[in-house]
């Protein structure tokens, strides 16, 4: 196994893909480098003399300046290298760059759940939505008086998808309350919903239906507490009918163009932009090539990498489009007096990642090299199957609940420093290392680590296709088995 990789023939540093100790030799970009200091995996050494102010380059972009004379040998992170982002000297122009990515082109289905407009669930689950954080915990007591009273259960799993809002919100921060519930009441992974209301709040029960629009009646059920007797007793009864009908759910074959994937990678490390990240990009670009959607989000962590993007648009409106996203974003910093490129996490530092530019070259790369199709507003739903991006902030539990509000089925998930989250759709966990999905392997679904030991990566392209059509097909995965289905609410408002 090499020690150590230059990702790129342009790039003036190498990536320690073990620790490494001082005084040792590795090689990297055809030369011997012996090294000053310790290393650590995932870390940065300098392949030369890199002079002060003298840009430092990966993935053969600029990822910042040295602070200071950089030897070659030398670790590179915080101490000596600083970023290169200015948000007073950016201009975007349109220079378009499409490549043809690689990938199986034999046709794949999957069993899914035919929706009565046509979307394709890969769940078949209840799931109880407040319309209001107040009632959360009623749809708890729902669910258990529901499970004491029947005897057989058709539902996959129950859920109630537990939030803090939907009352004292005003203007825009209320709407997208309504709308992301909204979409999760239209999602095809569930089978039966009860919307669960309180009666007094902001996010009222009339606005919510509205905001609904189509739906089929079959499958979902009201129920305000205030106005009934026993909330508990007639909401275990309203699951009772849902259950009733889902009787006559069945799977049936399913072409891979009925599938939609988010992506998403958190508690990143140096080696997710040499593992995890490029394989679920070699991903996106399969599924996109059989006619499938993948999701990209994590607007923050496009700063810096953003011209790649950009770049990649289907044409000039959608050029506009990905500009519009990523210059709103940067000003909901400014108007809200935060720096722009307050990033990495302690985490990802901690893995390797030094300056944002660095952490958004790693992050793109699960986009793989598809064009961008379309450009989503947080809470808008996908309209064009093939690559899209998605505004949402960089947190987990914000972005993974934008990509299923979207109508992903799926999220692939990378992770160099691992989490045990998963949110109200399958998460698959794929770790960056190996070293940590030996040792989380209650939290980790899939190693992409094992292409640092000399994996193929055409092979474990291959695995993780599969990987993904079992789940479809109805295989748990970690976050389903540890019954972690969280949601979160992207809050952009007072609170009266």
């Amino acid at each position: 196994m090499k020690n150590a990789i230059q990702i790129h023939e342009k790039d003036n540093t190498a990536v320690a893909l073990t620790d490494l100790k001082k005084g040792e030799t590795v090689v990297a970009g055809g030369i011997q480098i012996l090294l000053k200091e310790d290393i650590g995996r995932g870390h940065k050494l300098a392949l030369a003399d890199i002079e002060e102010g003298e840009n430092v380059i990966k993935y053969g972009y600029p990822i910042g300046q040295a602070r200071q004379k950089i030897s070659c040998g030398s670790w590179i992170h915080s101490h000596n290298l600083k970023t290169n982002l200015d948000i007073s000297s950016e201009n975007y122009t349109y220079k378009k760059r499409i490549e043809n990515g690689s990938f199986p082109d034999r046709q794949f289905t999957f069993k899914g759940y035919r929706r009565f407009d046509g979307s394709v669930g890969i769940r078949n689950e209840i799931w109880i939505i407040p319309t209001v954080g107040c009632v959360n915990e009623i749809g708890e007591q729902i669910i258990r008086k529901f499970c004491e009273q029947v005897k057989e259960i058709h539902a996959d799993s129950l859920k109630v998808l537990k939030h803090n809002y939907g009352c004292s919100q005003l203007g825009d921060d209320l709407s997208n309350t309504r709308r992301i519930l909204a979409d999760f009441a239209r999602h095809p992974n569930a089978g039966g919903v009860l919307i669960l209301s309180l009666g007094c709040e902001n996010n009222t029960l009339p606005e919510f239906v509205e905001e609904m629009g189509s739906y089929d009646k079959s499958c979902v059920r009201f129920l305000k507490c205030q106005s009934a007797g026993d909330e508990i007793e007639e909401g275990a009864r309203l699951l009772a009918e849902l259950n009733d009908r889902m009787r006559q759910d069945k799977r049936e074959t399913c072409s891979l163009t009925e599938l939609k994937v988010g992506m998403k990678c958190g508690g990143s490390d140096g080696l997710s932009g040499i593992t995890a990240n490029p394989l679920i990009g070699a991903y996106s670009d399969f599924l996109t090539g059989q006619g499938g959607t993948s999701v990209l989000t994590e607007v923050p962590e496009m700063f810096g990498a953003e011209t790649i993007l950009m770049n990649r648009a289907r044409d000039e409106s959608v050029f506009h489009s990905i500009v519009s996203l990523i210059q709103n974003f940067k000003h909901y910093f400014t108007e809200n007096h935060q720096p722009v490129y307050e990033n990495p996490s302690p985490g990802n530092k901690e893995g390797g990642i030094t300056t944002l530019e660095e952490k958004s070259l790693g992050c793109v790369q699960k986009a793989g090299s598809a064009v961008i199709e379309d450009v989503l507003d947080y809470g808008r739903q996908i309209q064009k199957k093939g690559l899209n991006l998605l505004c949402a902030p960089g947190n987990d539990l914000v972005s993974c609940s934008a990509l299923a509000a979207a109508g992903c089925q799926i999220i692939l998930f990378s992770t160099g420093r691992g989490t045990p989250f998963g949110t109200m759709v399958p998460t698959v966990k794929i770790s960056t290392n190996t070293q940590l999905y030996e040792a989380k392997p209650s939290w980790i679904d899939f190693d992409a680590g094992k292409l640092v030991a000399g994996a193929d990566k055409i092979e474990l392209l291959e695995e993780l296709i599969q990987f993904t059509i079992d789940t479809a097909n109805g295989t748990a995965v970690r976050n389903e088995s540890n019954h972690f289905s969280e949601i979160a609410i992207w809050k952009n408002g007072v609170t009266l």
